[in-house]
Protein backbone atom coordinates (compact mmCIF):
# COMPACT_ATOMS: atom_id res chain seq x y z
CA UNK A 1 0.00 0.00 0.00
CA UNK A 2 1.35 3.37 -0.67
CA UNK A 3 1.86 6.10 1.67
CA UNK A 4 -0.90 8.62 0.39
CA UNK A 5 -3.40 5.01 0.37
CA UNK A 6 -2.69 4.68 4.05
CA UNK A 7 -2.82 8.32 5.02
CA UNK A 8 -6.72 8.75 3.44
CA UNK A 9 -7.44 4.97 5.04
CA UNK A 10 -6.00 6.60 8.37
CA UNK A 11 -8.05 9.89 7.48
CA UNK A 12 -11.41 7.64 6.84
CA UNK A 13 -10.68 6.04 10.17
CA UNK A 14 -9.80 9.12 12.14
CA UNK A 15 -13.26 10.50 10.73
CA UNK A 16 -15.18 7.64 11.15
CA UNK A 17 -13.76 6.23 14.94
CA UNK A 18 -13.03 10.02 16.69
CA UNK A 19 -16.34 11.21 18.39
CA UNK A 20 -16.24 7.45 20.00
CA UNK A 21 -12.24 7.41 20.78
CA UNK A 22 -13.30 11.29 22.08
CA UNK A 23 -16.50 10.34 24.29
CA UNK A 24 -14.06 7.03 25.35
CA UNK A 25 -11.57 9.46 26.45
CA UNK A 26 -13.96 12.32 28.16
CA UNK A 27 -15.63 9.53 30.24
CA UNK A 28 -12.00 8.19 31.46
CA UNK A 29 -11.35 11.74 32.22
CA UNK A 30 -13.81 14.30 33.23
CA UNK A 31 -12.02 16.93 30.80
CA UNK A 32 -13.08 18.26 27.54
CA UNK A 33 -9.43 19.77 26.70
CA UNK A 34 -7.88 16.85 28.06
CA UNK A 35 -9.79 14.81 26.51
CA UNK A 36 -9.93 16.20 23.55
CA UNK A 37 -5.46 16.13 23.95
CA UNK A 38 -5.37 12.55 24.36
CA UNK A 39 -7.75 11.72 21.60
CA UNK A 40 -5.15 13.31 18.95
CA UNK A 41 -1.86 11.65 21.04
CA UNK A 42 -3.77 7.95 20.85
CA UNK A 43 -4.66 8.47 16.91
CA UNK A 44 -1.00 9.31 16.61
CA UNK A 45 0.64 6.60 18.29
CA UNK A 46 -2.43 4.33 16.16
CA UNK A 47 -1.15 5.78 12.90
CA UNK A 48 2.68 4.76 14.38
CA UNK A 49 1.32 1.29 15.29
CA UNK A 50 -1.57 0.61 12.62
CA UNK A 51 0.61 -2.45 10.91
CA UNK A 52 0.24 -3.98 14.32
CA UNK A 53 -3.60 -4.30 14.30
CA UNK A 54 -4.17 -7.82 12.66
CA UNK A 55 -8.27 -7.69 13.21
CA UNK A 56 -8.33 -9.73 16.64
CA UNK A 57 -11.21 -7.11 17.56
CA UNK A 58 -12.91 -4.50 16.49
CA UNK A 59 -11.07 -1.72 15.48
CA UNK A 60 -12.64 0.83 17.58
CA UNK A 61 -12.07 -1.20 20.81
CA UNK A 62 -7.90 -1.55 19.42
CA UNK A 63 -8.05 2.34 19.66
CA UNK A 64 -9.65 2.89 22.65
CA UNK A 65 -7.53 0.74 24.60
CA UNK A 66 -4.71 2.82 23.17
CA UNK A 67 -7.00 5.81 24.08
CA UNK A 68 -7.04 4.28 27.80
CA UNK A 69 -3.38 3.43 27.89
CA UNK A 70 -2.63 7.10 26.58
CA UNK A 71 -4.75 8.89 29.40
CA UNK A 72 -3.03 6.09 31.94
CA UNK A 73 0.11 7.32 31.40
CA UNK A 74 -0.59 10.75 31.33
CA UNK A 75 -2.44 10.47 34.43
CA UNK A 76 0.57 8.83 35.99
CA UNK A 77 3.18 11.04 34.39
CA UNK A 78 0.98 13.77 35.76
CA UNK A 79 0.60 12.00 39.65
CA UNK A 80 4.78 11.75 39.49
CA UNK A 81 4.82 15.54 38.98
CA UNK A 82 1.74 16.95 40.27
CA UNK A 83 2.45 20.26 40.45
CA UNK A 84 -0.98 21.22 42.23
CA UNK A 85 -3.79 19.00 43.09
CA UNK A 86 -6.84 19.13 39.68
CA UNK A 87 -3.92 21.56 37.70
CA UNK A 88 -3.42 19.25 34.54
CA UNK A 89 -0.87 19.92 31.76
CA UNK A 90 -1.24 19.50 28.76
CA UNK A 91 -0.99 15.81 27.82
CA UNK A 92 0.35 16.57 24.15
CA UNK A 93 4.37 16.22 23.59
CA UNK A 94 4.72 18.91 21.23
CA UNK A 95 2.49 21.16 23.23
CA UNK A 96 4.54 20.58 26.38
CA UNK A 97 7.45 20.77 24.38
CA UNK A 98 6.97 24.41 23.17
CA UNK A 99 7.42 25.46 27.23
CA UNK A 100 11.23 25.03 26.57
CA UNK A 101 12.71 27.77 24.52
CA UNK A 102 14.65 25.40 22.33
CA UNK A 103 12.33 23.14 21.63
CA UNK A 104 9.70 25.84 20.70
CA UNK A 105 12.55 27.28 18.64
CA UNK A 106 12.84 23.78 16.73
CA UNK A 107 9.00 23.58 16.66
CA UNK A 108 8.47 27.27 16.00
CA UNK A 109 11.55 26.50 12.78
CA UNK A 110 9.14 23.22 11.57
CA UNK A 111 5.68 25.42 11.76
CA UNK A 112 7.05 28.14 9.66
CA UNK A 113 7.90 25.40 6.42
CA UNK A 114 5.11 24.00 7.08
CA UNK A 115 2.37 24.35 3.99
CA UNK A 116 -0.73 25.50 4.16
CA UNK A 117 -3.46 25.03 5.71
CA UNK A 118 -1.57 22.68 8.01
CA UNK A 119 0.34 25.90 9.49
CA UNK A 120 -2.43 28.03 9.82
CA UNK A 121 -4.87 25.31 11.62
CA UNK A 122 -1.98 24.30 14.12
CA UNK A 123 -1.52 27.83 14.78
CA UNK A 124 -5.10 28.31 15.23
CA UNK A 125 -5.49 25.32 17.32
CA UNK A 126 -2.47 25.95 19.52
CA UNK A 127 -1.57 29.55 20.08
CA UNK A 128 -4.94 31.01 19.07
CA UNK A 129 -6.75 28.42 21.22
CA UNK A 130 -9.77 28.20 18.87
CA UNK A 131 -11.80 25.02 18.51
CA UNK A 132 -12.24 22.50 15.52
CA UNK A 133 -15.79 24.03 14.82
CA UNK A 134 -14.25 27.60 14.98
CA UNK A 135 -11.29 26.63 12.70
CA UNK A 136 -13.60 25.17 10.26
CA UNK A 137 -15.94 27.97 10.18
CA UNK A 138 -12.99 30.40 9.43
CA UNK A 139 -11.89 28.04 6.09
CA UNK A 140 -15.50 27.09 5.28
CA UNK A 141 -14.86 23.39 5.89
CA UNK A 142 -16.41 20.76 8.70
CA UNK A 143 -15.22 20.67 12.13
CA UNK A 144 -14.02 17.05 10.84
CA UNK A 145 -11.96 18.85 8.71
CA UNK A 146 -10.31 21.03 10.78
CA UNK A 147 -9.72 17.75 13.11
CA UNK A 148 -8.06 15.82 10.11
CA UNK A 149 -5.74 18.94 9.41
CA UNK A 150 -4.77 19.47 12.80
CA UNK A 151 -3.87 16.20 12.96
CA UNK A 152 -1.62 15.80 10.19
CA UNK A 153 -0.15 18.98 11.44
CA UNK A 154 1.13 17.42 14.24
CA UNK A 155 1.98 14.55 12.58
CA UNK A 156 4.49 16.23 10.18
CA UNK A 157 5.70 18.85 12.95
CA UNK A 158 6.59 15.51 14.92
CA UNK A 159 8.23 13.61 11.85
CA UNK A 160 10.32 16.91 11.18
CA UNK A 161 11.67 16.91 14.61
CA UNK A 162 12.50 13.15 15.07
Amino acid sequence: MERGEEMDDFERIYTEYYDQVYGYCLRLTHDPHLAEEVTQESFFKALKAIGSFHGECRLSVWLCQIAKNTTFSLLKKQKRSAPLEGDWPAPADLEQRLGDKEDALKIHRVLHRLAEPYREVFWLRTFGELNFAQIGGLFEKTESWARVTYHRARMKIKEELE
